[in-house]
């Protein structure tokens, strides 16, 4: 049995002369929550219906449960649950009824229930909902068959704060103790960032990066950016002075001194005290939205 959930080799959509997704290949591991990061047209949406069977790729392949060959990938996508684009629900439906379906076909836990919230909307019709109304019904109707995949875009889009926590919090439980993974796509970066394990950077079709969080979290990290005319000297005054041994020295010979951050003056002094010289002493380090700027070129549309 194959250990990933799903891989991608060499994926690629092509409408007339544009790519929406070139050259693809990634590699999804089980009991994960992988972040698509990228901007509006970047190629998130595509990715994801090409997954989820919605449509089908130009070149390239999809591997899917350690299956290839394309009647059994269709087999294999029962156990996915999805929502792209837009919720698939009947807009004429009421939400009594809906809740009427889901406890007649399966034996809904506390917390799809509570991710519904109809409790006062009656007769009401779906298509008389509001948007972060649509995205709960929408995200409950995709766990109805208990999936091992979960494929979600923009599943938060509409929701108000409260909203947002709840829906966090049912897929950080459905990871945890369902060992499910979720590919999802958000521009809440924000949210993301206490969502994802995980992260897959994609711009004009193609995957620019991928990373753990703590490796983003090691590309955000702030720190004090030090320069000298001595390094060892700077570095050993580091250590006995200021009892500290958590920097790193760079190819170029700065040194990033991860504390006292908040402390440039202490640092500055002591140095000076102990005859350092200070050719630089700043402080560094991208915001987790810089960074995400950074990986699908610019901040339009981000």
């Amino acid at each position: 049995m194959s250990e990933y959930i799903l891989q991608t080799r060499n994926l690629t959509k092509t409408y007339k002369s544009y790519n929406a997704v070139n050259n693809v290949s990634i590699s999804l591991e089980p009991g994960k929550i992988y972040g698509l990061i990228g901007r509006n047209g970047a190629g998130k949406s595509t990715l994801m219906r090409l997954i989820a069977g919605l449509s089908y790729p130009t070149n390239g392949e999809i591997e899917l449960f350690g299956h290839t060959d394309e009647k059994e990938i269709q087999l294999e996508r029962k156990r996915i649950g999805c929502m792209i684009e837009a919720p698939s629900i009947n807009p004429s439906m009421s939400a009594t009824v809906y809740k009427f379906i889901l406890d007649k076909i399966i034996e809904v836990e506390d917390e799809l229930l509570s991710l519904l919230d109809i409790a006062n909307t009656g007769k009401k019709k779906v298509k008389n909902f509001s948007l972060g109304m649509k995205q709960r019904l929408g995200i409950a109707i995709t766990l109805l068959n208990n999936p091992e995949f979960l494929i979600l875009d923009e599943p938060i889009n509409g929701l108000d704060p409260l909203g947002v926590v709840e829906i966090r919090k049912l897929l950080t439980k459905l990871c945890d103790e369902r060992n499910m993974t979720i590919l999802i796509s958000s521009h809440n970066l924000p949210e993301m960032y206490q969502l994802a394990t995980d992260y897959i950077f994609i711009n004009k079709g193609e995957i620019i990066e991928t990373l753990t969080l703590e490796e983003l979290d090691d590309h955000c990290k702030h720190y004090l950016l030090l320069q000298s005319t001595n390094t060892s000297k700077l570095v050993n005054v580091l250590e006995r002075k200021l009892n500290t041994t958590n920097y790193k020295v760079m190819p170029d010979n700065s040194v990033k001194l991860f504390d006292y951050i908040d402390d440039r003056e202490t640092v500055g002094k002591t140095l000076f005290d102990n005859g350092v010289v200070i050719t630089n002493l700043s402080n560094e380090g991208e915001t987790l939205e810089d960074y995400f700027v950074s990986m699908v070129g610019g901040s339009e549309n981000v």
